[in-house]
């Protein structure tokens, strides 16, 4: 028999994020995540995916995972430490340090699950982290798990991360300070104020922290935030994803020899939990092989990106101030950004609604991802569809 307390709890819950416009109902695929995708049946124009280059269904990346699984089998069998560490995995290692030119680099099994280990492996309960307030929820799960003085700064305010960093420094209350910051903020598109990171770093001597998710494969003609600004010495930590733009799943940290060293002796995920698997492994390889080769899915995703936010933009919406391929059409209500998501989902466009508590109360938006897959057609199919609907509500 259940909890009362447990069912009283979540049933009151539930119901008040449904009247609230805040529930998530989420949508299976009958289909490959790609530029257009089935759900029940029906075909539409996927703007929802971080499949940025249209590498989960590169047909190269298939047969390496293909091949993968033949040769090592399904799973790797172990922890990283006892022997599910495979020649396939220091191939990937040593192939994303050098696409991000640091001196070594460590696998983990999500992007999530790097800053749960990164983070804490390094800072303690005796240290303090600088965190931009619209930082990754793992993030902020890293920072809490660390024990450390979080201090959050207003959202790439300089200003206020310099009087914060002297604040902390001057106090002398703290062994170590760590700055963390996405390189680029994925619910508005916007990227960090890298080089003033840096430079207030090297004043007040703060460990530097980048998670790219959103940047690599995209920015730095796609090594990522801090290749695009040049700063690829300058930054102790970069995390990145094997799940976005690489296509596959997992993450990893890349930084000095040294760092790598550590985590592979302190940082719990990858001390307990099984390995990422070998066909995810190739298919990782082979996609930054690609990447390594030529910048064309990289300038064909900026060209769509382009293309859709001139779109939207001249129909009247507002895209905010991104600087990335993330477009969000912000409309601000949270019920009528459920409801114009709905109206987008009825006409062909699979386009998500993101509201609180993923961003803050009265900035619902509908957020757009447009692919290197995508093809100019599927594009205006979708604007042809925007302006339909956001007519029909009274958003343009």
């Amino acid at each position: 028999m259940s909890s009362k307390v447990l069912d009283q709890f979540l049933n009151e819950n539930l119901e008040d994020l449904k009247g609230k416009g805040l529930y998530n109902v989420i949508d299976p695929l009958e289909s490959p995540n790609g530029p257009v995708i089935t759900i029940n049946g029906k075909e539409m124009v996927n703007l929802s995916s971080n499949n940025y280059l249209g590498l989960a269904t590169d047909e190269r990346l298939k047969q390496a995972a293909d091949e993968a699984i033949a040769k090592f089998g399904v799973g790797a069998g172990a922890v990283r430490t006892i022997n599910g560490t495979l020649k396939l995995h220091l191939e990937l290692e040593e192939k994303l340090a050098k696409f991000k030119k640091t001196e070594a680099a460590i696998a983990y099994q999500s992007g999530f699950m790097c800053n749960m280990a990164a983070i804490s492996a390094v800072m303690d309960k005796n240290d303090a982290i600088l965190s931009d307030e619209l930082n990754h929820a793992s993030i902020i799960d890293g920072c809490r798990l660390s024990r450390a003085k979080i201090i959050r700064f207003n959202h790439s305010d300089m200003e206020d991360l310099r009087a914060k960093a002297k604040e902390a420094k001057e106090s002398g209350q703290y062994n170590k300070i760590m700055v963390i910051t996405d390189g680029v903020f994925s619910m508005d598109g916007d990227i960090a104020k890298l080089p003033e990171i840096v430079e207030i770093a090297e004043e007040f001597d703060l460990i530097t922290y980048v998670d790219d998710a959103h940047g690599s494969g995209v920015l730095g003609e796609g090594a990522g935030t801090v290749k695009h600004f040049g700063l690829s010495d300058k930054v102790d930590f970069q995390i990145g994803t094997l799940s976005k733009a690489i296509g596959v799943v997992g993450g990893y940290v890349a930084g000095k020899q040294s760092l790598i060293d550590w985590l592979k002796v302190r940082s719990r995920p990858f001390l307990f939990s099984t390995s990422l698997t070998p066909a995810d492994v190739a298919a990782s390889i082979k996609a930054i092989e690609i990447l390594s080769d030529s910048t064309e899915l990289n300038q064909r995703l900026w060209e769509n990106a382009n293309y859709l936010k001139d779109g939207l933009e001249k129909l009247g919406f507002d895209i905010g101030h991104s600087e990335t391929p993330i477009t969000p059409c912000i409309i601000g209500d949270e019920v009528k950004t459920q409801e114009f998501s709905k109206r987008l989902y009825e006409e062909g466009v699979y386009a998500k609604s993101i509201v609180f508590p993923t961003v803050p109360r009265g900035t619902g938006r509908v957020r757009n991802m447009p692919s290197a897959a995508h093809t100019k057609e599927m594009l205006d199919k979708a604007l042809s569809i925007y302006e339909k609907a956001g007519k029909e509500l009274g958003i343009i």
